[in-house]
Formats: C-alpha cells, structure tokens, sequence
C-alpha cells in the first residue's frame, strides 16, 4: 500500500553533528540493531564536510512511498525528516534549517501538506523532548512560510 502523507514530523537525531555522515550510521542502527527494513526517516538533514568546505546535505532514507518508522502510531500518513545532531545542547543552524525547509516545501506541494500539519516528534511523545529542547519550530516554519 502506498504512503498518502497528509503530515510531517519532525524529529533530531540526538546525536553530535561532527561533519562526518552519520547517516549510514543510523541507516545501520535502524536496520541491524532495531531490526527494521530501512532508516526509520525519509529525509535526513546533515553537515557534510569535504576538504576545507562545509555545507549541509539532504540525504535519502527511506523510499517517499513506503510508510516510516519515525513516530510509533503516526507512520501511516507521514514524512519523517531527521535533523542530524542534538538540539537539547545547541539550537540548529539558520542554514540546517533552510535545506530542511526546501525539502520540506517540496513535499507541501507534491501531497498538499498544509503548514499547520508539520508537528514535531515530542506533538506525539510528550515523554521525548525531539526535535530537542532548543529545536524552535516555530523559527523552522517562518523559513517555510517566507517566499
């Protein structure tokens, strides 16, 4: 059965962004550890660096058609999107959160997602503080808002 999103939710990896793709990492921890088919998220947002230029990524998980497991009970109709690190010690960069809006926008359009259904993990998980404590999605959603 295909995946017909009608949210987002967003959710941090709780884990240093060190520059060095941890993706893999997690993609690995999903699979080995948990026992899961794939990365639980659709979508990770990650530092990258290479030689002396750092930038963040966009980086594929799990295929946009299939449902996640991101949020225990809330998969069925949902994107998840990964911001790589842990925003209970430092708030995201404006630049994180700016390729993490561009996906963000483009799953809007393509399944006509509105602003008021992009929730954080915690909306679900009150005993979880992700995105982390210092994740402010209210800054995350004028990004999405603006032009």
């Amino acid at each position: 059965m295909a995946l017909n999103p009608t949210r987002i939710i967003i959710h941090h990896s709780a884990t240093r962004d060190s520059g060095t793709v941890s993706w893999g990492a997690i993609r690995r921890y999903h699979i080995e550890t948990l026992g899961w088919k794939d990365i639980g998220y659709h979508i990770g947002i990650e530092l990258v660096k290479s030689g002396s230029e750092s930038y963040y990524e966009a980086l594929f998980g799990r295929d946009w058609s299939k449902s996640g497991a991101h949020t225990r009970g809330e998969n069925h109709d949902s994107l998840g999107i990964c911001f790589v690190g842990n925003y209970d010690l430092v708030k995201p960069t404006d630049a994180m959160l700016k390729v993490g809006t561009k996906i963000i926008k483009l799953w809007m359009r393509l399944y006509d997602i509105d602003i008021d259904h992009i929730f954080t993990h915690r909306y679900f998980a009150d005993y979880k503080s992700c995105p982390g404590n210092l994740f402010e999605i209210n800054r995350l959603k004028q990004f999405i808002a603006s032009k």
